[in-house]
Protein backbone atom coordinates (compact mmCIF):
# COMPACT_ATOMS: atom_id res chain seq x y z
CA UNK A 1 0.00 0.00 0.00
CA UNK A 2 1.19 3.53 -0.90
CA UNK A 3 1.50 6.54 0.92
CA UNK A 4 -1.60 8.53 2.18
CA UNK A 5 -0.96 12.19 2.35
CA UNK A 6 -3.36 13.37 5.27
CA UNK A 7 -3.33 17.40 4.73
CA UNK A 8 -7.47 17.97 4.57
CA UNK A 9 -7.50 18.03 0.90
CA UNK A 10 -9.42 16.31 -1.74
CA UNK A 11 -6.58 15.24 -4.07
CA UNK A 12 -4.94 12.59 -5.40
CA UNK A 13 -3.89 9.87 -2.97
CA UNK A 14 -5.17 11.72 0.54
CA UNK A 15 -7.95 10.63 3.17
CA UNK A 16 -11.57 12.48 2.61
CA UNK A 17 -12.54 14.51 6.02
CA UNK A 18 -15.13 15.36 6.81
CA UNK A 19 -16.35 19.36 7.02
CA UNK A 20 -17.86 21.25 10.29
CA UNK A 21 -20.94 19.78 9.23
CA UNK A 22 -20.13 16.43 9.05
CA UNK A 23 -20.47 16.17 5.95
CA UNK A 24 -18.47 15.14 2.78
CA UNK A 25 -16.55 17.75 0.94
CA UNK A 26 -16.73 17.72 -2.98
CA UNK A 27 -15.51 15.10 -4.53
CA UNK A 28 -15.79 13.17 -8.12
CA UNK A 29 -18.05 10.37 -7.26
CA UNK A 30 -18.51 8.94 -10.96
CA UNK A 31 -17.12 5.26 -9.56
CA UNK A 32 -19.37 5.13 -6.42
CA UNK A 33 -21.82 2.01 -6.84
CA UNK A 34 -24.53 0.84 -4.70
CA UNK A 35 -26.18 4.41 -4.42
CA UNK A 36 -29.64 3.58 -3.37
CA UNK A 37 -31.63 6.61 -5.50
CA UNK A 38 -34.41 7.13 -3.20
CA UNK A 39 -32.41 8.14 -0.56
CA UNK A 40 -31.35 11.28 -2.90
CA UNK A 41 -33.84 14.20 -1.86
CA UNK A 42 -32.70 17.34 -3.42
CA UNK A 43 -30.59 18.35 -6.04
CA UNK A 44 -31.10 18.63 -9.85
CA UNK A 45 -30.70 15.91 -12.53
CA UNK A 46 -29.53 17.00 -15.89
CA UNK A 47 -32.33 15.83 -18.50
CA UNK A 48 -29.79 14.33 -20.49
CA UNK A 49 -28.84 11.55 -17.94
CA UNK A 50 -32.94 10.66 -17.59
CA UNK A 51 -33.73 7.87 -19.82
CA UNK A 52 -36.64 10.17 -21.31
CA UNK A 53 -38.95 8.67 -24.61
CA UNK A 54 -42.23 7.82 -25.54
CA UNK A 55 -42.11 4.02 -25.48
CA UNK A 56 -42.74 1.58 -22.75
CA UNK A 57 -40.78 2.39 -19.25
CA UNK A 58 -39.54 5.85 -20.67
CA UNK A 59 -39.99 9.03 -18.82
CA UNK A 60 -42.10 11.63 -20.97
CA UNK A 61 -40.52 14.88 -21.74
CA UNK A 62 -42.33 18.03 -22.54
CA UNK A 63 -41.67 19.51 -25.87
CA UNK A 64 -40.26 23.00 -26.94
CA UNK A 65 -43.76 24.41 -26.71
CA UNK A 66 -44.28 22.73 -23.02
CA UNK A 67 -46.92 20.55 -24.65
CA UNK A 68 -46.93 16.42 -24.48
CA UNK A 69 -45.83 14.90 -27.77
CA UNK A 70 -48.06 12.07 -29.48
CA UNK A 71 -49.06 9.69 -26.69
CA UNK A 72 -52.00 7.55 -26.44
CA UNK A 73 -54.16 8.65 -24.28
CA UNK A 74 -56.66 5.51 -23.54
CA UNK A 75 -56.53 4.41 -20.67
CA UNK A 76 -56.60 7.93 -18.93
CA UNK A 77 -59.55 8.27 -16.75
CA UNK A 78 -61.75 11.73 -15.49
CA UNK A 79 -61.51 13.67 -18.68
CA UNK A 80 -64.54 14.68 -20.24
CA UNK A 81 -64.72 14.01 -23.65
CA UNK A 82 -67.46 14.02 -26.36
CA UNK A 83 -69.62 10.81 -26.73
CA UNK A 84 -69.36 9.68 -30.47
CA UNK A 85 -72.14 7.77 -31.77
CA UNK A 86 -73.50 6.78 -35.34
CA UNK A 87 -77.10 8.02 -34.33
CA UNK A 88 -78.73 11.10 -32.03
CA UNK A 89 -78.90 10.91 -28.52
CA UNK A 90 -82.52 10.65 -27.62
CA UNK A 91 -84.20 12.03 -24.24
CA UNK A 92 -83.79 8.97 -22.52
CA UNK A 93 -79.98 8.68 -23.25
CA UNK A 94 -79.95 10.01 -19.40
CA UNK A 95 -75.98 10.84 -20.04
CA UNK A 96 -73.33 10.17 -16.65
CA UNK A 97 -72.13 13.44 -17.27
CA UNK A 98 -75.19 15.20 -16.88
CA UNK A 99 -75.91 18.89 -18.12
CA UNK A 100 -72.93 19.92 -20.90
CA UNK A 101 -72.27 16.23 -21.87
CA UNK A 102 -71.24 16.39 -25.56
CA UNK A 103 -72.52 14.22 -27.67
CA UNK A 104 -71.26 13.51 -31.79
CA UNK A 105 -73.26 12.13 -34.60
CA UNK A 106 -70.55 10.77 -36.45
CA UNK A 107 -72.93 10.01 -39.40
CA UNK A 108 -74.27 13.64 -39.99
CA UNK A 109 -71.51 15.26 -38.19
CA UNK A 110 -74.45 16.93 -35.96
CA UNK A 111 -73.35 17.89 -31.98
CA UNK A 112 -75.66 17.89 -29.46
CA UNK A 113 -74.82 19.35 -25.76
CA UNK A 114 -77.29 18.32 -22.96
CA UNK A 115 -79.17 20.86 -21.40
CA UNK A 116 -81.41 19.22 -19.12
CA UNK A 117 -80.47 15.84 -17.95
CA UNK A 118 -83.67 14.76 -16.14
CA UNK A 119 -83.75 11.03 -16.26
CA UNK A 120 -85.72 10.17 -19.23
CA UNK A 121 -86.50 13.28 -20.22
CA UNK A 122 -83.25 14.85 -21.49
CA UNK A 123 -82.66 18.06 -23.53
CA UNK A 124 -80.29 18.02 -26.00
CA UNK A 125 -79.41 21.35 -27.79
CA UNK A 126 -78.43 21.11 -31.35
CA UNK A 127 -75.17 23.23 -32.05
CA UNK A 128 -74.88 22.92 -35.62
CA UNK A 129 -78.26 23.39 -36.94
CA UNK A 130 -79.00 19.76 -38.72
CA UNK A 131 -81.33 18.43 -37.38
CA UNK A 132 -82.80 20.46 -34.38
CA UNK A 133 -82.98 20.07 -31.00
CA UNK A 134 -83.64 16.76 -29.49
CA UNK A 135 -86.83 16.92 -26.84
CA UNK A 136 -89.14 14.77 -25.07
CA UNK A 137 -92.68 14.75 -26.24
CA UNK A 138 -95.29 17.05 -25.34
CA UNK A 139 -98.32 15.58 -26.98
CA UNK A 140 -99.51 13.08 -24.47
CA UNK A 141 -98.92 12.20 -20.80
CA UNK A 142 -97.86 9.30 -18.22
CA UNK A 143 -100.42 10.35 -15.17
CA UNK A 144 -103.98 11.21 -15.53
CA UNK A 145 -106.09 12.97 -18.42
CA UNK A 146 -108.82 15.56 -17.68
CA UNK A 147 -112.29 16.11 -18.84
CA UNK A 148 -112.83 19.90 -18.57
CA UNK A 149 -115.98 21.76 -18.44
CA UNK A 150 -119.03 19.43 -20.58
CA UNK A 151 -122.42 20.47 -20.69
CA UNK A 152 -123.38 24.33 -21.13
CA UNK A 153 -124.05 24.68 -17.43
CA UNK A 154 -121.39 23.07 -16.42
CA UNK A 155 -117.62 23.88 -14.89
CA UNK A 156 -117.05 20.76 -13.37
CA UNK A 157 -113.44 18.89 -14.28
CA UNK A 158 -113.05 15.13 -14.24
CA UNK A 159 -110.06 13.54 -13.68
CA UNK A 160 -109.22 10.06 -15.47
CA UNK A 161 -106.50 8.18 -14.23
CA UNK A 162 -103.60 6.79 -17.28
CA UNK A 163 -102.29 4.39 -14.48
CA UNK A 164 -105.45 2.29 -13.71
CA UNK A 165 -108.98 1.69 -15.22
CA UNK A 166 -111.85 3.14 -13.67
CA UNK A 167 -114.36 5.97 -13.19
CA UNK A 168 -113.35 9.30 -13.32
CA UNK A 169 -112.38 11.24 -9.83
CA UNK A 170 -113.42 15.64 -9.45
CA UNK A 171 -110.42 18.18 -9.49
CA UNK A 172 -112.38 21.00 -8.95
CA UNK A 173 -113.88 23.55 -11.35
CA UNK A 174 -113.41 25.74 -14.59
CA UNK A 175 -113.35 29.11 -13.90
CA UNK A 176 -116.91 29.52 -15.59
CA UNK A 177 -118.94 26.87 -17.25
CA UNK A 178 -118.47 26.32 -20.67
CA UNK A 179 -117.92 23.78 -23.17
CA UNK A 180 -116.65 23.18 -26.57
CA UNK A 181 -112.87 24.64 -25.91
CA UNK A 182 -109.90 23.60 -27.00
CA UNK A 183 -107.29 21.82 -24.67
CA UNK A 184 -103.76 22.27 -24.42
CA UNK A 185 -101.17 21.02 -21.61
CA UNK A 186 -97.79 22.74 -20.29
CA UNK A 187 -95.78 20.56 -18.03
CA UNK A 188 -97.73 21.83 -14.94
CA UNK A 189 -100.56 22.93 -15.99
CA UNK A 190 -103.92 22.58 -17.98
CA UNK A 191 -105.52 25.15 -20.02
CA UNK A 192 -109.37 25.39 -21.56
CA UNK A 193 -108.97 28.04 -24.41
CA UNK A 194 -112.54 29.57 -25.80
CA UNK A 195 -115.60 27.61 -25.56
CA UNK A 196 -119.37 28.55 -25.47
CA UNK A 197 -122.30 28.53 -22.81
CA UNK A 198 -125.60 28.32 -24.36
CA UNK A 199 -127.77 29.85 -25.05
CA UNK A 200 -126.01 33.07 -24.30
CA UNK A 201 -124.11 35.16 -26.44
CA UNK A 202 -121.01 35.21 -28.58
CA UNK A 203 -118.50 31.87 -27.60
CA UNK A 204 -116.07 32.85 -24.69
CA UNK A 205 -112.57 34.01 -25.59
CA UNK A 206 -111.32 33.38 -22.30
CA UNK A 207 -108.64 30.67 -21.93
CA UNK A 208 -108.78 28.75 -18.16
CA UNK A 209 -105.79 27.39 -16.48
CA UNK A 210 -105.56 24.86 -13.90
CA UNK A 211 -103.16 23.59 -12.12
CA UNK A 212 -102.62 19.06 -12.48
CA UNK A 213 -101.29 19.00 -8.42
CA UNK A 214 -104.56 20.76 -6.96
CA UNK A 215 -107.87 20.41 -7.03
CA UNK A 216 -108.76 23.68 -7.31
CA UNK A 217 -110.77 26.42 -9.59
CA UNK A 218 -109.46 27.31 -12.50
CA UNK A 219 -108.05 31.12 -13.04
CA UNK A 220 -109.20 33.61 -16.06
CA UNK A 221 -105.46 33.50 -17.38
CA UNK A 222 -105.61 35.14 -20.61
CA UNK A 223 -107.70 35.69 -23.80
CA UNK A 224 -108.06 34.34 -27.26
CA UNK A 225 -107.49 36.99 -30.25
CA UNK A 226 -111.45 36.51 -30.98
CA UNK A 227 -114.04 34.33 -29.02
CA UNK A 228 -114.80 30.70 -30.75
CA UNK A 229 -115.93 27.62 -30.10
CA UNK A 230 -114.80 24.41 -30.80
CA UNK A 231 -111.40 25.18 -32.00
CA UNK A 232 -108.78 22.41 -32.11
CA UNK A 233 -106.10 22.05 -29.29
CA UNK A 234 -102.57 21.65 -30.00
CA UNK A 235 -99.14 22.28 -28.02
CA UNK A 236 -95.74 22.65 -28.10
CA UNK A 237 -93.35 22.91 -24.65
CA UNK A 238 -93.72 26.21 -24.31
CA UNK A 239 -97.11 27.61 -26.14
CA UNK A 240 -100.70 26.30 -26.45
CA UNK A 241 -101.99 27.04 -29.84
CA UNK A 242 -106.03 27.09 -30.88
CA UNK A 243 -107.10 26.75 -34.35
CA UNK A 244 -110.36 27.28 -36.48
CA UNK A 245 -113.81 27.21 -34.29
CA UNK A 246 -116.61 29.31 -34.89
CA UNK A 247 -119.06 32.23 -33.57
CA UNK A 248 -121.80 34.59 -34.85
CA UNK A 249 -119.54 35.65 -37.58
CA UNK A 250 -118.86 32.54 -39.03
CA UNK A 251 -116.48 29.65 -39.05
CA UNK A 252 -112.94 31.09 -38.78
CA UNK A 253 -109.42 29.68 -39.73
CA UNK A 254 -107.16 31.82 -37.29
CA UNK A 255 -104.14 29.98 -35.74
CA UNK A 256 -103.71 31.62 -32.00
CA UNK A 257 -100.69 31.14 -30.25
CA UNK A 258 -100.07 32.11 -26.33
CA UNK A 259 -97.14 31.01 -24.02
CA UNK A 260 -97.26 28.73 -20.61
CA UNK A 261 -95.02 30.50 -19.24
CA UNK A 262 -96.29 34.47 -18.72
CA UNK A 263 -100.49 35.64 -18.45
CA UNK A 264 -100.18 36.92 -22.14
CA UNK A 265 -102.80 36.90 -24.46
CA UNK A 266 -103.40 34.69 -27.86
CA UNK A 267 -101.94 36.62 -30.95
CA UNK A 268 -102.74 35.11 -34.04
CA UNK A 269 -100.08 33.69 -35.98
CA UNK A 270 -101.44 32.37 -39.28
CA UNK A 271 -104.26 30.52 -40.85
CA UNK A 272 -105.44 26.96 -41.67
CA UNK A 273 -106.01 26.04 -45.35
CA UNK A 274 -109.56 26.95 -44.65
CA UNK A 275 -112.62 28.05 -42.29
CA UNK A 276 -113.39 25.24 -40.22
CA UNK A 277 -114.98 24.25 -36.84
CA UNK A 278 -115.62 20.84 -33.98
CA UNK A 279 -112.19 20.00 -35.57
CA UNK A 280 -109.14 17.57 -34.10
CA UNK A 281 -105.94 19.03 -32.78
CA UNK A 282 -102.44 16.43 -32.29
CA UNK A 283 -99.51 17.59 -32.26
CA UNK A 284 -95.96 16.06 -32.92
CA UNK A 285 -92.15 17.19 -31.14
CA UNK A 286 -92.39 20.38 -33.93
CA UNK A 287 -95.58 20.18 -35.47
CA UNK A 288 -99.21 21.42 -34.51
CA UNK A 289 -101.91 19.11 -36.84
CA UNK A 290 -105.71 19.83 -37.24
CA UNK A 291 -107.48 17.10 -38.77
CA UNK A 292 -111.04 17.01 -40.00
CA UNK A 293 -113.50 19.44 -39.42
CA UNK A 294 -117.22 20.77 -40.50
CA UNK A 295 -116.80 23.18 -43.12
CA UNK A 296 -119.33 25.66 -44.73
CA UNK A 297 -119.31 23.17 -47.77
CA UNK A 298 -120.22 20.27 -44.83
CA UNK A 299 -117.90 17.82 -43.43
CA UNK A 300 -114.48 17.65 -44.74
CA UNK A 301 -111.26 14.88 -44.36
CA UNK A 302 -108.59 17.82 -44.29
CA UNK A 303 -105.58 17.34 -41.97
CA UNK A 304 -103.47 20.94 -41.50
CA UNK A 305 -100.20 21.44 -40.20
CA UNK A 306 -98.27 23.96 -38.98
CA UNK A 307 -94.54 24.68 -37.44
CA UNK A 308 -94.30 25.05 -33.80
CA UNK A 309 -90.67 26.97 -34.49
CA UNK A 310 -91.65 29.50 -36.99
CA UNK A 311 -94.96 31.24 -37.13
CA UNK A 312 -97.43 31.13 -40.63
CA UNK A 313 -99.99 29.31 -42.24
CA UNK A 314 -100.80 25.90 -42.46
CA UNK A 315 -99.87 23.48 -45.26
CA UNK A 316 -102.20 20.53 -46.57
CA UNK A 317 -100.70 17.07 -44.83
CA UNK A 318 -103.09 14.88 -45.92
CA UNK A 319 -106.57 13.36 -45.68
CA UNK A 320 -108.30 11.05 -42.88
CA UNK A 321 -110.36 7.93 -44.59
CA UNK A 322 -113.80 9.98 -44.66
CA UNK A 323 -115.00 13.46 -44.12
CA UNK A 324 -116.21 13.77 -40.51
CA UNK A 325 -116.39 16.63 -37.21
CA UNK A 326 -117.09 16.81 -33.40
CA UNK A 327 -114.44 13.49 -32.92
CA UNK A 328 -111.71 13.54 -30.36
CA UNK A 329 -108.26 14.00 -31.04
CA UNK A 330 -105.09 11.65 -29.34
CA UNK A 331 -101.54 11.93 -30.29
CA UNK A 332 -98.73 9.33 -29.52
CA UNK A 333 -95.08 10.34 -30.20
CA UNK A 334 -95.13 9.03 -34.39
CA UNK A 335 -99.30 9.04 -35.20
CA UNK A 336 -102.30 11.61 -34.58
CA UNK A 337 -105.61 9.95 -34.29
CA UNK A 338 -109.04 10.56 -34.56
CA UNK A 339 -111.64 8.51 -32.89
CA UNK A 340 -115.67 9.01 -33.27
CA UNK A 341 -117.19 12.15 -34.67
CA UNK A 342 -120.11 12.59 -37.15
CA UNK A 343 -119.52 11.72 -40.57
CA UNK A 344 -121.84 13.00 -42.90
CA UNK A 345 -124.78 10.89 -42.32
CA UNK A 346 -123.78 9.21 -38.86
CA UNK A 347 -122.09 9.44 -36.08
CA UNK A 348 -119.42 6.89 -36.29
CA UNK A 349 -116.65 4.36 -33.79
CA UNK A 350 -114.51 4.21 -36.25
CA UNK A 351 -110.80 5.42 -35.38
CA UNK A 352 -108.08 6.99 -38.05
CA UNK A 353 -104.23 7.24 -37.66
CA UNK A 354 -102.18 9.39 -39.66
CA UNK A 355 -97.81 9.30 -39.31
CA UNK A 356 -95.71 12.40 -38.35
CA UNK A 357 -92.60 11.43 -40.04
CA UNK A 358 -94.22 12.05 -44.11
CA UNK A 359 -97.02 13.57 -45.23
CA UNK A 360 -99.72 11.31 -46.16
CA UNK A 361 -103.53 10.09 -45.88
CA UNK A 362 -104.56 8.44 -42.39
CA UNK A 363 -105.11 4.58 -42.57
CA UNK A 364 -108.14 2.45 -40.31
CA UNK A 365 -106.72 2.16 -36.66
CA UNK A 366 -109.62 -0.21 -35.29
CA UNK A 367 -112.72 1.02 -33.32
CA UNK A 368 -113.98 2.26 -30.64
CA UNK A 369 -116.11 0.39 -28.44
CA UNK A 370 -119.06 2.31 -29.10
CA UNK A 371 -120.09 5.15 -31.45
CA UNK A 372 -119.38 8.50 -30.17
CA UNK A 373 -119.31 12.36 -31.52
CA UNK A 374 -119.16 15.63 -29.98
CA UNK A 375 -116.52 13.55 -27.24
CA UNK A 376 -113.29 15.23 -25.47
CA UNK A 377 -109.82 13.28 -26.10
CA UNK A 378 -106.64 12.60 -24.04
CA UNK A 379 -103.31 10.59 -24.40
CA UNK A 380 -101.37 9.03 -22.27
CA UNK A 381 -98.24 7.14 -23.88
CA UNK A 382 -99.64 4.03 -24.96
CA UNK A 383 -103.00 4.53 -24.90
CA UNK A 384 -105.87 7.45 -26.79
CA UNK A 385 -108.69 7.91 -25.17
CA UNK A 386 -112.75 8.96 -25.89
CA UNK A 387 -114.75 10.42 -23.44
CA UNK A 388 -118.08 11.70 -22.93
CA UNK A 389 -120.06 13.24 -26.23
CA UNK A 390 -124.02 12.41 -27.32
CA UNK A 391 -125.21 10.04 -29.24
CA UNK A 392 -129.08 11.21 -28.11
CA UNK A 393 -128.59 11.41 -25.42
CA UNK A 394 -125.50 12.72 -23.73
CA UNK A 395 -123.00 10.44 -22.59
CA UNK A 396 -120.37 9.67 -19.85
CA UNK A 397 -118.50 6.83 -21.09
CA UNK A 398 -115.06 6.34 -20.89
CA UNK A 399 -113.41 4.48 -23.86
CA UNK A 400 -110.04 3.71 -24.45
CA UNK A 401 -108.02 2.08 -27.34
CA UNK A 402 -104.22 1.18 -28.11
CA UNK A 403 -101.73 2.75 -29.92
CA UNK A 404 -99.52 0.13 -30.58
CA UNK A 405 -102.33 -2.50 -32.55
CA UNK A 406 -104.92 -2.23 -34.18
CA UNK A 407 -107.80 -3.60 -32.28
CA UNK A 408 -111.26 -2.54 -30.93
CA UNK A 409 -111.29 -0.27 -27.86
CA UNK A 410 -112.69 -0.73 -24.67
CA UNK A 411 -114.83 0.54 -22.44
CA UNK A 412 -113.02 0.98 -19.03
CA UNK A 413 -115.28 3.42 -16.99
CA UNK A 414 -117.78 6.75 -16.21
CA UNK A 415 -117.25 10.22 -16.03
CA UNK A 416 -119.20 11.60 -13.18
CA UNK A 417 -121.63 13.42 -14.91
CA UNK A 418 -122.94 13.31 -18.69
CA UNK A 419 -120.66 15.71 -21.10
CA UNK A 420 -120.75 16.97 -24.47
CA UNK A 421 -118.01 18.28 -26.23
CA UNK A 422 -115.38 18.82 -22.78
CA UNK A 423 -111.94 19.82 -23.36
CA UNK A 424 -109.39 17.63 -23.03
CA UNK A 425 -105.76 17.32 -21.40
CA UNK A 426 -103.07 15.48 -20.50
CA UNK A 427 -100.72 15.51 -16.99
CA UNK A 428 -97.16 14.50 -17.53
Amino acid sequence: MGDVIIDGNTGANRLVILDANGKIPAVDGSNVTLLVGANFSTGTIPVARIDTGTAAGKVVKLDGNAKLPAVSGAALTGVAGATKNASNPVVTTNPSGGVGTEWQNTTTGEIFICTDATAGANVWTSTGGRSGNIVPFHGNGTIAGFASGGPNTSATIDKISFTSDGNATGHGDLYGAKNRSAGQSSSTHAYASGGYYGPGPDPFDRIDKFAFSSNTTAADWANLTVGRRTPSGSMSTTYGYSAGGNNTNGYLNHIDKFPFASQTNASDVGDLTGTRTHTHGHNSVTTGYCSAQNAPSGPTNVIDYFSFSSDGNASDWGDLSVGRYAGAGQSSETHGFVSGGQDPTNATNVIDKFIFASAGNATDHGDLAAVSKYSGGSSSSTHGYDFGGSNSPYMNDILKFAFASNTTGSDIGNLRIDKQVPGGNNQY
